[in-house]
């Protein structure tokens, strides 16, 4: 506990008074950082204001989610894209003078876009330049830092070795900073548990400026920045990871079947041992609608078991063979093109894909991607501009019957751009207790749900709310079948209609939501955001509130 009293004693705080944006005085803030920083010249070079040809691009680049585009009221009236740890404490420092709130973007994936719009004044700080990744595969570490993308680190990884990789996200644009600070779900989940799970060290910048790793830190601190918000009690900087092991050749494959009430079977084997398989076996589900329209004839509900074996296709067809010979799969559909088959729908699709290829063509495969496709493409920055999205989550802790297969076909035959991505756990994550982590859902739950619609084109307030609803309305007919008391959900799938924070929120209040993320491991983490930040000065919509 000293480590917690160096905190308490280094505290000195100005008081945070919101204010209109039109109050803000720009120039004021822009002499102060010059006047703070011990870099003046270069920090200026690396701000931007609305009047900057590169603020509208920096600003798309920094989310995946253009919800909030229209709402100019509730952008950055800054942005900084910092190049040296000493440029964000210079920032930090300018905010609690005047009275400014910071969000930070590390990668762009907030479903919310906590990072990129809010109602009080704030600054951005952009670490997109905070991106160096040092592997040491002597001690089979990596030192990343906040700014990197999964794709970046994967690459690299890839690049010193065939047989190491980090359990992480499948999209590469995720950044390393906000990702492992909320969890990090991944394919190797079953068999490595969350990139959490495999953080061995953290820099870390409070509210007063000091940068701490884990040894000054102390372990309450390092507890509560892996898998608990990085985001409400300082600036993550950089993280130390522990690399796995991945043989030299993996099998990632896809078998799409139609959604048919009258033959459930499969599915509900999958149901019931998805989560018991061998722990280098992983298959997720994809639900989603395929065709236009809204009639039978026109459409289906297309289920797709996605998964990778880490091992050779020889091997994953005998084990398949054993637990799922409905797929039909044999070792020479791994190594060759996928053909179009009819069997599965109404309408042509590819009915099965196997691949036997390296671990970063696996990462290619999952993020989007062909698997012939060089490994290059994960360093490609994406920026959206065309589609919006909202999504939620849920955690299984039994499969869902019957009726409630049949009441998600009715839901997605009737909605275009939706799809339920159902992800197992088990293996490596039934050996971690649900304390060890902020991240609680442990043993006993059997998958995370994730719930996703997209729309293009229109982001007018009436169509976002038409597209939003039906997310909501999916999620409450799914009550039945989804964990309760709490009802759960992943954090890094974050939902404002699970429950925001107001000016000033207190932890009862925090606690609608924060049960449902943290559940028993909220007031610790309450608890912890007051020794460290016990002014609330790091605050979102979804950050951890002080209990005193």
């Amino acid at each position: 506990m000293a480590s917690i009293a160096i905190f308490m004693s280094s505290i000195l705080f100005f008081s945070v008074s919101w204010r209109a944006t039109s109050q803000v005085e720009e120039q004021i803030f822009l002499r102060c950082l010059s006047r703070q920083s011990t870099r003046s010249g270069e920090i200026l070079e690396n701000i931007y204001t609305p009047k900057s040809s590169k603020y509208i691009s920096l600003l798309e680049s920094a989310s995946q989610n253009p919800r909030w585009f229209n709402e100019t009221r509730e952008r950055p009236f800054l942005i900084v894209a910092p190049l040296e740890e000493t440029d964000i404490w210079t920032v930090v420092s300018c905010s609690k003078m005047h009275g400014i709130q910071i969000r930070v973007k590390s990668g762009g994936h907030d479903y919310e876009g906590l990072s990129v719009h809010s109602k009080s004044p704030f600054v951005m700080i952009d670490l997109s330049s905070f991106n160096s990744i040092n592997i040491n595969l002597t001690d089979g570490t990596v030192w990343v830092q906040a700014g990197a993308t999964l794709g970046e680190l994967y690459y690299q990884i890839a690049n010193k070795s065939k047989t190491h990789a980090f359990p992480a996200g499948l999209c590469k644009g995720l950044g390393l900073g906000g990702h492992i600070s909320g969890g990090g779900l991944g394919t190797l989940v079953r068999k490595y548990g969350l990139a959490a799970d495999n953080v061995l060290d953290a820099r870390f910048m409070d509210v007063n400026g000091y940068v701490f790793d884990r040894n000054s830190m102390g372990e309450e601190i390092f507890w509560a920045l892996r898998g608990g918000g990085g985001a409400s009690f300082g600036v993550i900087l950089a993280w130390k990871l522990k690399l796995v092991r991945v043989p030299e050749q993996v099998t990632v494959f896809s078998f799409r079947r139609r959604l048919d009430l009258g033959d459930l079977s499969l599915l509900h084997k999958w149901q019931n041992t998805a989560h018991k398989l061998h722990q280098d076996l992983f298959i997720r589900v994809l639900v989603q609608k395929i065709g236009n329209g809204r009639g039978a004839a026109t459409s289906i509900v297309q289920v797709t078991y996605n998964g990778m074996f880490l091992g050779p296709a020889a091997q994953l067809v005998k084990l398949l063979r054993q637990q799922f010979p409905e797929f039909g799969l044999e070792t020479k559909d791994c190594f060759q093109a996928p053909v179009k088959d009819s069997n599965c729908s109404s309408m042509p699709c590819i009915k099965k894909e196997c691949y036997q290829v390296s671990w970063i063509q696996s990462v290619v495969f999952f993020s989007g991607g062909k698997t012939d496709q060089p490994a290059e493409t994960l360093l490609s920055k994406f920026r959206n501009t065309r589609f919006f999205n909202k999504a939620t989550s849920d955690f299984l802790k039994a499969p869902i019957p019957d009726k409630g297969w049949k009441m998600i076909q009715k839901m997605f035959l009737s909605k275009d751009g939706a799809i339920m991505i159902i992800d197992p756990l088990g293996g490596r994550m039934d050996d971690i207790g649900d304390y060890v982590l902020p991240f609680p859902h442990r043993k006993g739950n059997l998958f995370n749900i994730q719930y996703l619609i997209n729309w293009f084109g229109d982001n007018s307030a009436q169509v976002a709310e038409k597209h939003q609803a039906w997310k909501r309305s999916l999620h409450t007919k799914m009550a039945p079948y989804v964990a309760k008391s709490p009802r759960t959900a992943y954090f890094n799938y974050k939902d404002l209609d699970l429950g925001r924070n107001d000016l000033h929120c207190n932890y009862t209040q925090g606690k609608v939501w924060g049960e449902k993320y943290f559940k028993g491991n909220f007031e610790r983490l309450a608890k912890i955001k007051a020794w460290i930040d016990p002014r609330n000065f790091f605050q979102n919509e979804l950050s951890i509130p002080v209990l005193k």
